[in-house]
């Protein structure tokens, strides 16, 4: 995607990193500690920064996205 151009990281680590902090509401300092565990070194104020420029608009992608998979119709 054109949001994620010229960050260190890859797409899919701050994708992860977002997902965590929101979907399993960690703290910043557990998912960096999270990452570390899976071998990528980011300090938890470089988790705060993704969460606060990508958070809203990777849940505006996923609002989008589910309801375009509403296959019923509720």
């Amino acid at each position: 995607m054109k949001y994620f151009k010229g960050n260190q990281f890859k797409q899919n680590i701050i994708l992860i990193a977002v997902g965590y902090y929101c979907r399993f509401s960690l703290s910043y300092r557990d998912v960096s500690e999270t990452l570390k565990e899976c071998g990528v070194s980011v300090h938890p104020t470089t988790v705060i920064h993704w969460v606060h420029e990508y958070g809203n608009l990777i849940y505006q992608m996923w609002k989008k996205k589910d309801k375009s998979t509403d296959l019923l119709g509720i």
